[in-house]
């Protein structure tokens, strides 16, 4: 490897890295505003200028400085500290130093920056220039006078969120960022602009003037908003959870977020259950913890074992699943279902139900098939993913129907009848790739077709040698954040045992139990219902009994990704009014049935969950690419023309928590009809 020397110490780097990147791996701090190790390079601020030598004898900006061998490095000589001072004079020239009403104070770059490089000073008397604010959507607050021109926002917007909506206008004293037309950027990741502006230019619109930094208390815990497992950190203010960051995890989000899971919070708030209600004469009334599960036990017993059942939702944690699965199969019955969209997963192996492959493998493939699925609604950071697979040169198709997915792709048709008739020329193209990858959309494989299209691309996967030593290129793409738990743990119907379409069925049961199920029409059942959430959404509306449950921030539990990572979340405050932990109130009701369940605290459950599945056991653990006889998948059905699409149709509005939030309810409103707004 080359070396170079950093204030005299001798540093080995990799061919490639620039002088900036070499110089804070020899462990020296360099300040930036405009790089940014995913984005790239601009060199616009100059606030990372070194003393490097062979070269002129004047400072010059380290981000943009290839790195080479025998190079000299100065970070700190006098040189340097008078250029950092004048740049940062500079800088300041036109902002307004309103660091007392900025949401950005306490957590500012230019503050922070200004503090450790800058002048006490400054030589400039003249009138400091304004810029009008800009409308760049509910996400997106602007006070553009505040802004240095880093141009951050304008490269991740069009560089990673393929949506070239924000850019750069004029030249000199009237540069300033816009979105040219004045209407709401056009991305499901817009608010990572906000978290990338190193000044106070561009913040949280949802949350702007709701707090200050230093009074949160920050919780690192899991998002549950799809099926990735990003990485958060749910910061709060007493009782009330108030912002929802990313945390750095390479193999899942990478830094970013989507703006559904960061903005949902104020659904956190909103359309809560904080006590106990039972149905009577037509109408809920307030009831005691006693009451309710003392009515919900009586309606268990009296019924028979093959007339009771449970759904689970798509936000539950594995300890509440493990906990309703072990009290329904105690009482005798086999009617327990995850899959409230009729999904045909769970018999097979594991790997028939996980995105094998990893998500990070994803810029590894050299062909890309999506079928029956929208990465942009159902997994906006996964087709971040496939956009920088796109750009290093990957081809990819699609067999469904034909969106915006910020890439171009090749569209094979719009259904099954492609998928049984593949083209020749796709079939070749993915049969030379060394590594071939098919995404398949869960949501394909709901309803009575879903066997006959899982045997098909499972049959597909194996003639283009999509799994083979080292590489698992077949993957299932799911939305659900409970659904590979349900399905690791048999959450699925037992023997004789009802799915949960036809649990909701008329006449199918005499008590169903809603486990924060609220994606699944059940009107038309007669059944004595019991909703257990954490919301007054759908699955409360009809039910008899409401059991009030904790929600995602509320409760300490196990999540388990679509690849198959299990991941486990912390409590960030605790549940409102009576509300209980999900798995406790299981276990409070078991009492009551006679069926006590064998653990007492979440430990004990959490231990008595991965003794029976051992994979529980293996928190932040990917498992290995496995091969797997993929061509047995499935069935030889005959598919007809069925239409492939994704199966989040209105990402914004697609669980109880973002139908409870204002802020999901204008990016829906913009979602289905952009019109250009003024600035407020």
């Amino acid at each position: 490897m080359p070396v170079a020397k950093v204030n005299g110490i001798e540093t080995e780097f990799e061919p490639g890295m620039t002088v900036l990147q070499v110089a804070e791996r020899a462990g020296h701090e360099i300040p930036r505003f405009c790089y940014h190790e995913r984005l790239s390079i601009a060199g616009n601020c100059r606030m990372c200028l070194v003393e490097v030598k062979p070269g002129p004898p004047k400072p010059q900006a380290s981000c943009a400085l290839p790195a080479a061998e025998g190079q000299e490095i100065f970070t700190d000589t006098p040189m340097v500290k008078k250029a950092r001072e004048g740049v940062m004079e500079f800088l300041l020239i036109n902002h307004p130093l309103d660091c007392p009403i900025c949401d950005q104070g306490g957590e500012c770059d230019l503050q922070d920056q200004a503090m450790g490089y800058g002048r006490d000073g400054s030589r400039y008397a003249e009138n400091k220039r304004a810029v009008e604010e800009k409308y760049m959507g509910p996400t997106v607050k602007t006070f553009m006078t505040r802004c240095i021109q880093c141009t951050r926002c304008v490269r991740f917007i069009t560089e990673v969120a393929g949506v070239p909506d924000i850019g750069m206008i004029s030249r000199g004293e009237d540069a300033e960022i816009t979105t040219y037309l004045e209407k709401a950027v056009d991305s499901e990741l817009s608010g990572n602009v906000n978290d990338l502006c190193p000044v106070g230019a561009l913040t949280h619109r949802p949350w702007q003037f709701h707090y200050r930094p230093w009074e949160l208390k920050k919780t690192e815990t899991i998002d549950v908003m799809d099926a990735l497992g990003s990485n958060i950190r749910a910061d709060a203010k007493g009782a009330e959870v108030m912002r929802i960051l990313p945390r750095v995890h390479e193999g899942i989000n990478e830094e970013w977020l989507s703006d559904k899971s960061r903005y949902v919070v104020d659904g956190l708030q909103r359309q809560r259950l904080d006590r106990p209600y039972v149905r009577e004469n037509g109408k809920l009334r307030p009831a005691t913890w006693d009451e309710a599960l003392t009515i919900v036990a009586d309606k268990l017993k009296s019924a028979s074992a093959d007339r009771i059942g449970v759904i689970a939702g798509d936000l539950q944690d594995a300890e509440s699943m493990k906990a309703a699965l072990d009290l329904f199969r105690a009482l005798g019955s086999a009617n327990t279902d995850c899959r409230q969209d009729g999904s045909t997963l769970g018999y097979g192996p594991r790997e028939s139900w996980l995105f094998n492959a990893g998500l990070a493998s994803v810029e590894d493939a050299d062909a890309i098939l999506l079928i029956g699925t929208n990465p942009r609604t159902e997994a906006p950071l996964l087709n971040a993913r496939l956009r920088k697979a796109w750009l290093k040169g990957t081809r990819i198709g699609v067999i469904g129907e034909r969106v915006d997915l910020t890439y171009d792709y090749d569209l094979l048709g719009l259904g099954t009848r492609t998928l049984t008739r593949m083209p020749k020329g796709a079939v070749e193209a993915l049969s030379a790739a060394e590594r071939p990858m098919i995404i398949l959309g869960a949501g394909a494989l709901a309803g009575a077709t879903g066997q006959g299209i899982l045997g098909a691309v499972g049959r597909l996967a194996a003639k283009i040698g999509a799994v083979k030593a080292g590489w698992n290129g077949f993957n299932i793409l799911h939305s659900a954040a409970s659904r590979v738990a349900g399905l690791d743990m048999g959450f699925v119907p037992g023997q004789g045992g009802l799915d949960a379409v036809s649990m909701s069925a008329a006449g199918a049961l005499d008590v169903l139990f809603l486990l924060g199920a609220d994606e699944i029409d059940t009107a038309a059942s007669s059944a004595f219902k019991v909703y257990l959430g954490s919301h007054g959404d759908r699955g409360a509306h009809g039910a008899d009994v409401i059991l009030p449950g904790a929600a995602y921030t509320e409760k300490s539990g196990l999540y388990v990704n679509t690849e198959g990572r299990v991941q486990m979340g912390d409590r960030v405050v605790f549940p409102k009014g009576e509300a209980k932990e999900d798995w406790a109130i299981i276990r409070a009701l078991s009492e009551r049935v006679g069926h006590t369940l064998p653990y007492d605290t979440l430990d004990q459950l959490r231990a008595r969950l991965m003794a029976d599945h051992p994979t529980f056991g293996r928190v932040d653990y990917l498992p290995p690419a496995a091969s797997f006889d993929v061509g047995a998948l499935g069935t030889k059905d005959d598919l007809g023309d069925v239409a492939l699409g994704g199966s989040v149709v209105d990402p914004y509005l697609n669980n109880p928590i973002a139908r409870a939030s204002a802020t999901m309810a204008e990016l829906s409103t913009l979602r289905v009809t952009p019109v250009a707004m003024a600035a407020e």
